[in-house]
């Protein structure tokens, strides 16, 4: 890789992690991301991939077919509600034209990258999310509130704190009973707490609505600095 071509793969790096901090914040502060920053960072990718075209080109330009592909396969996901959101696959999108060929930059050696990158950085956005249950289960052996499937979905609350936080309950009453929910998010949460307190109620268990946009930026950086996280667990082992 030449030196424009490191250059090139530095600036999808960097705009990557900017645009994709930005989301973050603003994922947790209002449950949003503008559609303007998927906008921007698509067109940014375009300009790149024009430059790289008209200056060092591709080692393989049939690889760019992973540009339209990515971009079906996430919609698709969407479509079928297999991907967490509007917003995520929207970045997943821009991604697969930011940042579509595996990188070359020096010191980053990035072993076990798939030649369509944007797999790469999805594969290691869902492996990182993984990690969330594994937490949970061990904030509530702490709490001394062992009780599954809730303590690797969720914790413990309060009705009243359950209204202040963005959560999604993972109970309901039937008949009185409570019973473990498959979909909250379908599940209109205030009908569901006033449900809890006109039987007297005062916790519920509930999962706490984590953006995808933070594990898809830890993805992101993962897959520039260290390439396929699984790639590197399985390799540990052989």
């Amino acid at each position: 890789m030449t030196e424009i071509g490191t250059l090139l793969d530095i600036i999808r790096l960097v705009v990557g992690i900017a645009i994709l901090s930005y989301a973050s914040y603003t994922d947790i502060k209002t449950r949003r991301a503008s559609n303007l920053l998927w906008v921007i960072m698509g067109s940014i990718g375009g300009i790149l991939l024009v430059v790289q075209f008209f200056t060092i080109g591709f080692e393989d330009i049939r690889l760019l077919l992973s540009i339209p592909l990515m971009i079906g396969f996430f919609y698709v996901m969407f479509q079928f509600r297999l991907i967490f959101g509007g917003a995520d696959a929207k970045a997943l999108m821009a991604l697969s034209i930011l940042a579509p060929l595996k990188p070359s930059i020096e010191g980053f050696p990035v072993y076990g990258a798939l030649p369509f990158f944007t797999w790469t950085i999805f594969a290691n956005s869902i492996i990182l999310f993984l990690i969330i249950p594994l937490s949970l289960l061990v904030f509530n052996i702490v709490k001394k509130d062992i009780e599954f499937p809730y303590c690797i979905l969720g914790y413990k609350t309060s009705i009243e704190k359950a209204r202040e936080k963005f959560v999604w309950p993972l109970e309901k009453l039937v008949d009185g009973k409570r019973k473990f929910m498959y979909m909250p998010k379908d599940f209109d949460i205030d009908v569901g707490l006033a449900e809890f307190e006109k039987n007297y109620i005062k916790t519920i268990w509930v999962t706490p609505k984590i953006p995808f946009m933070i594990p898809l930026l830890a993805g992101f950086i993962c897959s520039f600095i260290l390439g396929d996280i699984l790639f590197h667990v399985m390799n540990s082992f052989i």
